[in-house]
Order: C-alpha cells, then structure tokens, then sequence
C-alpha cells in the first residue's frame, strides 16, 4: 500500500511539473509575441511617419503652405517654402469674418428649401427673394451700381454668368460665330471661358483695340481691370458692338467709387466683393428683359438653377455688410467691411511698394488720386492685383520671380509681353509678408 502511494505521488508530481513547464513555455511565447507586434506596430508607425513627412515634403516643393509661411515669419526668417500668388483666392478677409462671430451663420433645417424653385413669378425663377434684396441693399449702401430697371440674375459665381451673357447675346441667324473681344492686358480666363465649349454661336476675338470687322461683337470691359487695376472704358465703338461690364472689383476697399455704373449689362461677384469665394455666387443686372430671360433659360439647362443655400448664406453676408452703415455710408460699428478691407489693401500696397524700391528690378502702375463717393476719402486705386514689371534684360518675369520660388501669373496669358506679371493681393498675411521680404532681396 505504501509502495502504491508513493508511486501515485510521483506520478503526480510529474504531470504538475509538466504542466507547469507548458505554461512556462506558453508565457514566453506569447510575451515574445507580443513584444514582435510592438515592434512590427513601432516600425509601421515609424514607416507611416516617413511616408508623410515624404509626402509634406514634397507638398511644400510643388505648393504654397500657409503654415510654413506663418511659421517662418514668426522664426523671423524665409523657410525657403514655395509662394503661390498666381490666383486671386481672397482668403485675406477670413480674419475678419472670424471676428464677426454668429452674426453671418446661416443654419437651414432639412425641409427647408427642397423645391427647385424659388419664386416662379420672377423671370429668373431661381432666384431667392432675400438674396435679391440683399444685393438691391448693399448697391444702395456703397452707390457703386444702379439696381433700378434693371433685371437681377443670379448664377454660381460670375462665369456661369458670363457663359449665359454671351448665350443670350449671340444672334440665332448668323452665318458665323460672333466675335467676342476685350483691350490687352485682358482677364486671362476670358479667352478659355469663350472657346472652353467651342460654340458656333460666339467665338474669342482677341484684342479690342486690333478689333476692325464690321460683324457683330461683344466687348469685355472690365473696370478696374484685372490685372493691372486701371479704370476701363470701351475701345471698339462700332454700331453693331454690345458692351459687357464686368465690375467685380468696383468696391470701395479696391478703388475710390466716382459714380454708380447703370450700364446695360452689369457683372458682380461675392467672392470678390467680400471674399466669398466658395459660396459660388454671382449676380448680373440686366436692363433687358429678353436679354435677362435667355440668361436665365441657359442657367436653367446648365444647372437647373442655383443653389439656394449658397444663395441664403450669400445673403446673409452681404446684409451684414450693408447693415454696419448708415443711409449716408458711415460706419454704425467699429468692425465695418469696408473699411478693413481699405485699411488691409491700403498697407499691402505701401509694402509692396516698398519692397519693389528696395529690389531695384521691377516696377508697378501709378494710379491717380479720386475722391470716393462712399468713404469721402481721396485715394488712388488699390486693387486685387499688382500689375508687376521686371525691368532691364529679365525678358521673361514669370520665370525670372520662379526661380526665387515666387509662383505668378506671366503676361502672355493676358494678350501683353511676358515683361509683367499679376501677383494676387489678397492671400493670407503670412503668405502676403513672406513675398514681399522674399521680392524685396531679389537683386542682380
């Protein structure tokens, strides 16, 4: 008996030492397990990590990092980042906007506004009634524009406005295209616009002052004129000419405003007016109804309409604007758009100036002082762009201003030499002082 129980303890204490070996064993394998994922998730961190430092990098070498500006203007220094002035994106005004708080926040339930209609007895039937009062306002507020007798029609931004204006003034029995012209330096995107859909109905003509067929014709004038600022008037002059004034940049904070425009055709947008690009909004006043009708029939077939949020939001921006002034134009508050915006375009231009001097190689327009009729101040035109000239040997400016990684619109794309380039003014400040220091140590 004592043999059997000895021998049952042994048995016992073999498979509990067995036992505890297996667990032993299990232990290691799975902290080494576990110690092998750590490190396959630190190098697949790690291999994340300089994936996207790679691709930062390669971002900051192909495009303009607001960032990196703001951070090496704070350092004191040039981080050597690219500048990319070559589109007017108004992003200057956001700092403004952010100070206003609520008082442009739009929140629009998700019944509201489903129908594609906004007020069938309106010609332009898209339009949102509070949009539309909203641009009647603020033309009275700043004088710039005569809304009376004059059809309003809303479109996603002023190009698909553009696009309909020449939709509507095309004549239907023509044997060919009608010509479609404006004076050089001419908006760069005017000639892509026009032949983008390569209509029978009109086509790009080109120059207006090298203009000399006796044909029907459409002449852009564009005042103040993108890119070099100056106060336009017609060129062409022929009887069978329809004008086309395209005045977004006929504001106070841009230029002084003499007179309120009552053209026939009138062109505005809120991006530049108070930098909302994104909201794709713009307006046309139109004095002819038929004109106005068959706007409004080629926006219906492109886009069935406009939309309404952009329309409401829009809306809401443009009062708030027009409500920070009194009937005389005088500021109700302290943070007025326009005025900013003076000050702002104002104090770029003085730098820009300065730094232009300091390079000694280029050279910008002189503009003649006016007196506004809105601020009552006299000043000379400040406008979106700076119209710059290299001067001397340096033939080709937009290659020259590359090199120093200065990204800018050349000449030739607006119909002139490629001794100019246009050089947006209304970035970011950071991005804004970083290229005048940068432009004012370009030197031979």
């Amino acid at each position: 008996m004592g043999k059997v129980s000895a021998a049952f303890s042994l048995k016992h204490v073999l498979v509990l030492s067995l036992a505890l070996n297996v667990g032993l064993i299990l232990r290691v394998l799975h902290e080494g397990g576990e110690k092998n994922l750590e490190k396959e998730n630190r190098d697949t961190a790690a291999g994340a990590g300089a994936v996207m430092a790679s691709k930062e990098a390669h971002a900051g070498m192909t495009s303009s990092s607001s960032t990196g500006a703001a951070e090496a203007v704070a350092g004191g220094g040039d981080d050597g980042s690219v500048i990319n002035l070559d589109h007017g994106d108004p992003t200057m005004y956001e700092r403004f906007w952010q100070q206003m708080g609520d008082k442009t926040t739009v929140v629009i339930p998700g019944w509201q506004y489903i129908s594609y209609f906004s007020d069938v007895r309106n010609l332009c039937w898209f339009l949102e009634p509070e949009f539309a009062n909203a641009v009647v306002n603020l033309h009275k507020v700043v004088g710039n524009a005569i809304s009376v007798d004059h059809h309003i029609v809303v479109g996603t931004g002023s190009t698909q406005l553009f696009q309909a204006v020449l939709y509507a003034l095309s004549p239907a029995d023509t044997s060919e295209p009608m010509s479609v012209v404006s004076a050089a330096p001419y908006y760069s995107s005017y000639p892509l616009q026009t032949d983008y859909l390569k209509s029978g109905l009109y086509k790009w003509a080109g120059d207006a002052y090298k203009f000399s067929k006796d044909t029907p014709y459409v002449e852009l004038v564009t005042s103040p004129n993108n890119p070099d600022g100056s106060t336009r008037q017609a060129v062409v002059n022929q009887s069978e000419g329809i004008l086309l004034h395209d005045l977004a940049y006929y504001w106070p904070q841009y230029t002084p405003i003499s007179f309120p425009a009552d053209q026939d055709i009138m062109l505005f947008t809120v991006s530049k007016s108070t930098g909302h690009a994104g909201t794709r909004i713009g307006w046309a006043l139109i004095r002819d109804r038929e004109i106005a009708k068959k706007m409004t029939k080629f926006i219906e077939i492109n886009t069935i309409g406009v939309s309404k949020d952009s329309q409401l939001r829009a809306a809401k921006v443009l009062q708030a604007v027009s409500d920070s002034y009194d009937r005389d134009g005088n500021p109700k508050e302290s943070k007025a758009f326009f005025q900013y915006g003076y000050n702002l375009m104002a104090e770029r231009w003085r730098n820009l100036r300065a730094a232009v001097n300091m390079s000694g190689l280029f050279s910008l327009p002189d503009f003649p002082v006016e007196v506004c009729t809105f601020s009552r101040r006299a000043f000379a035109p400040q406008p979106a762009f700076a119209w710059l000239k290299c001067e001397g040997e340096i033939e080709d400016c937009e290659s020259f201003i590359r090199k120093h990684k200065i990204l800018t619109r050349g000449g030739k794309h607006f119909g002139v030499s490629p001794k100019y380039v246009r050089i947006s003014m209304l970035d970011r400040d950071e991005k804004f002082n970083l290229f005048t220091e940068r432009l004012s140590k370009i030197h031979n």
